[in-house]
Parts: C-alpha cells; structure tokens; sequence
C-alpha cells in the first residue's frame, strides 16, 4: 500500500525536524522545502497528496505560492501555515482554495488532525456514519411496524430522507442498499395505511387527519399574510421532500426555516386533481360541481391545469379574503427573468404566487430522453440534477433579490413523484385515462390484490366520466401497464419517475416558511 506523500514548504525548515520526524513514525512519507519556487518545481515533478505551505517566506509569499501550486495541481489539498490572522490573508487563501489553516506554533498533533481530517475525512465519514445507521436499523425496523397514524408517517419519512442524504456521503454502497430495503419496507407498509384510512380523512366531520391538498393555502399560506410583509408562495410542481432538503441546504445563511412541516397530497397524486384542489380550497369533484368551467375531464385533450388563477380568485372570494395578489406559472428561464423584472411592482401585494415547472418536465423529459434518464439515473442523480438546477435559476436569483426586504417566503409543491420498477397488467377501454400510476375508467380489469380499488369516486371526491366509473391506484413501486404490447412498455417506463399513485415519496409533501436572515 503507497504511503501518504506530503510536501512541507517552510523557510525555517530545519526548526521542523520535530514534526518531520513525528510524521515518519505515523507512516506518512514527508518532503521538505525552504522556498516557494522550489515547491512549484517539486509540485511539477512528484504527485503529493497534501502540501503545508508557510505564508510568511522571502521570494515567493505563501499566497503567490498557493497560486502557482493550483495553476500546476488544482486539486491537491494545501495546508496554509501564518503567523497573523490578518483577515486580508485569510481570505486570500480562501479565495485560492486552501483546505485547512493554522497558526504557528503548530503542534505536532495539530498537523496530524489537519492530515486526519483532509485525508482520512471520507475514511473517517463513510465509517461513523455507517456506524450510527447500523444503531438506528433497529429503531427504524421498529418505527416501520409501529406507525398507526399519519404523524407517525410523517416522522419515518423524515428518518429515511435523512439517512437518504448521510449515506450519500458514505462509499459503502451497502449501507445505501439496506437503507433502499427499509424504504420498500415502509412504503409497503405505507400503502396499507392509506388505503385503510384516506376515505375517513374525507369526512367533513373528522378532526383527527393530516392536513390535504384543499386546506393548503388557508393553514399555511392566508394565516402568514401580514400588511406591510408581502408574502410569496412557491410552488415547485412535482417536488419530493428529500428534494426539498437538497434545495433548502442551498438557502442556510441567507433564509431562516420557521417551518418545516409535511402535508399530504390528495389521491390521485396528479396536477389535475392535487394542485387545482390546491387553489380551489375544494376536493376535485366539488370544483367540477361548483365551478364546471374550471374543470377538465379527463378525456378531453385541452391542459388540466389552466384555471389556477381563476381558482384561486374564488377560494380568495368564497372566504371574504381581500388581498391584492399576483399570479405566475414559470415553465423556463426566460419567463423567470420577465417575472424578477416586476419584483418592485410584487412587493407591492399581499400574495405573489410562482408555479415553477422545472421539476415536472425534467421528469418527462427522462422518461422520453435517454441522455437526461442517463445523467439521472437514480434519486441521488436525480437530486442532484435539479439542485444544479436550482441553484442557476431564475428562483434562486429572485431569492437573493429578496433577501433585503421584508417579506416571508412559503415553498410548496402539489405532488411528489416516485422511481417505478414493478409492471401491473391491466384492461381498460380507449376512455381510460392514461396515467401510469392511476387509471380511471368504466371497462377496468385488473387484479384487485394488485392496486387500491375506489369503486364509488363520490366517496373520495372525484369526479367522474360514466356512471360506472372507477378509479385504481398503483401502490409503492408499480406501475400500471396495458395488456397489449406489456413487454415494450413495460421495459420503456421501468425506472422512470412517476406520480399519480400511493407511495410516501408522492403524497408526503413539504411545506415550509422561511424569511430572510438579515431580517
């Protein structure tokens, strides 16, 4: 096994024969050097994996130094080593990417935590976070079978996006596969959940259910409105919570988080019928009983989610709101640049809403584009995709913009999406609708042991084509395929990401209010 190489450039470098020696008895392999030329040089000729340069030298200072070494090596970790804590210093070698300082006199204990925590830190990670998740196998094993209500869902899911994110960090894939075990474990278990429960959490009289779809706006969003404080509610279509987290790492240090809190989506988990509720305030069937031409059915070819601002101008009217409000829905970058142009004229209301659509159509586009379904081919790539995403956006800019004045932000979403891997053979006529997670149609065949079956929508508040309509719902990782041509589109839609059906990744929903830090 190769010992560690390590370059110390000091101009005193003799008084370093303590360290030196130190280090040897460690294991590590040391050159020494007395200038920064000369460093360069050897940089050039050896491959060193961490390099200690003295800030203070004749010649060549430690920051020229630093410069030249990362015009030759980039990527080499240096160790920075100064008399002063001058700040002018100090953010010199930020600038140029140092991975440590310290501050002379350095103890020999000093320079092996610095090695330790540059070299060894995804060693030492990989095993404390494995560690730690192997003590908390049991304990989510336990929270699994003992979950009974949609809090106790609520807080599982949060457990398994945190570990989602801790193993990412991690370089034993098997901790990550045990860890994907659990969460088929807990969306099966899921799934029995919801369909033993979501018709009682539709009974107007009920008091004990989550928060839905249709009382989004009026528990989290109406209570935040304040004169003076505009408030701006996004909503990123199609966000999972785990992507949520990755976004929101993005925003410490210029937002607070007051609230971070989960909702559930309505079934199906779909624009049509989650995000309208979303502006109606109303559960699907009601908007087409109440307001028919806000409604599209199913089986009609023109867009299922046209009327949102008219919507939400009724939910504003039916609950005597009189807010001064905009509406925008932002498909790409140039409409968001159009829409951060108008910031004076939107703190000027109550209320601006922002629909962004990225995430909706990056998930289209993978299913349809082998490059995209290529550069996310699983949740971390996908993650990490719209995080990309993210932070180039148009949001993020108007985000920063917002930063000094007085407003309060609520970020949302009207569904989640999950990775499909199981096909489920079904029927259905040229009425049925085409969705993969959900299928709502009169002529239905299927396996009533595979899918969640609402033979009466009226009890679930859904509408309905024919009399004998009825809807079912893919659970977990299924998703539904027709009987002709099963093996071609079986294979095609396998591991692209899906919404409409019952998984926690589609109907656990973040929902989260922040204000600038600076406030």
């Amino acid at each position: 096994m190769r010992k560690i190489r390590i370059l110390w450039t000091d101009d005193e470098v003799e008084a370093l024969k303590p360290h030196i020696f130190f280090l040897k008895e460690k294991g590590y392999e040391i050159d020494t050097c007395s200038n920064g030329n000369d460093t360069v040089d050897l940089v050039k000729q050896n491959s060193y994996d961490l390099i200690f340069l003295d800030e203070n030298m004749p010649g060549l200072s430690g920051i020229e130094t630093l410069r030249l070494i990362r015009e030759v090596r980039p990527d080499i970790p240096v160790v920075m080593i100064t008399k002063s804590e001058e700040e002018d210093i100090m953010e010199a070698a930020i600038g140029y990417e140092i991975s440590y300082y310290l501050i002379k006199p350095v103890k020999p204990k000093q320079v092996l935590l610095a090695i330790k925590k540059i070299l060894d830190q995804k060693r030492l990670i990989t095993e404390k976070t494995t560690t730690v998740y192997r003590q908390e196998f049991n304990r989510i094993g336990n929270m699994i079978s003992s979950a009974s209500s949609y809090t106790d869902w609520s807080e599982l899911y949060r457990k398994i996006v945190f570990w989602e994110s801790e193993l990412e960090k991690s370089s034993d894939p098997g901790m990550s596969e045990i860890l994907k075990s659990q969460e088929n474990e807990a969306n099966n278990s899921f799934c029995k959940f919801v369909t033993k429960n979501y018709l009682s959490w539709l009974d107007p009289n009920q008091k004990n259910g989550p928060l839905l779809s249709p009382s989004l706006l009026s528990s989290k969003v109406f209570p935040h409105v304040k004169q003076g404080q505009p408030l701006f509610f996004i909503l990123i279509d199609n966000m999972r919570f785990d992507q949520w987290k990755m976004i929101s790492t993005e925003l410490a240090g210029i937002y607070r988080i007051l609230q971070d809190d989960i909702f559930y989506s309505i079934l199906p988990t779909s624009t049509q019928f989650s995000r309208n509720a979303i502006f109606a305030g109303l559960m699907p069937s009601q908007i087409a009983t109440i307001l028919p031409r806000y409604w599209v059915s199913e089986d009609e070819e023109e867009s299922k989610n046209e009327f949102e601002e008219e919507l939400f101008k009724n939910q504003l009217t039916r609950k005597g709101l009189k807010y001064k409000w905009s509406y925008h829905k932002i498909s790409n970058s140039q409409e968001g640049r159009k829409v951060n142009e108008k910031l004076m004229q939107m703190l000027d209301n109550d209320i601006n809403i922002l629909v962004f659509n990225f995430v909706d159509i990056l998930s289209h586009a993978r299913t349809e584009i082998g490059l995209i379904r290529d550069l996310a081919g699983n949740e971390s790539a996908y993650r990490s995709l719209i995080r990309s995403w993210f932070i180039h956006s148009s949001l993020f800019e108007l985000l920063n913009m917002l930063v000094g004045y007085p407003v309060r932000i609520v970020f949302s979403t009207d569904h989640g999406t999950i990775r499909v891997q199981n096909p489920v053979k079904i029927i259905g006529d040229k009425k049925t609708s085409s969705n993969l997670r959900y299928k709502m149609g009169k002529n239905l065949n299927y396996n009533p042991d595979e899918v969640f079956v609402l033979n009466e929508p009226a009890k679930a508040f859904l509408p309905k084509s024919n009399i004998s309509s009825r809807y079912i719902f893919a659970r977990n990782r299924d998703y539904l395929v027709y009987q002709n041509n099963f093996n071609y589109y079986a294979g095609y839609y396998r591991d692209s990401f899906q919404h409409g059906g019952i998984s926690m990744q589609e109907m656990l929903l973040p929902v989260a209010l922040l204000e600038p830090v600076n406030k």
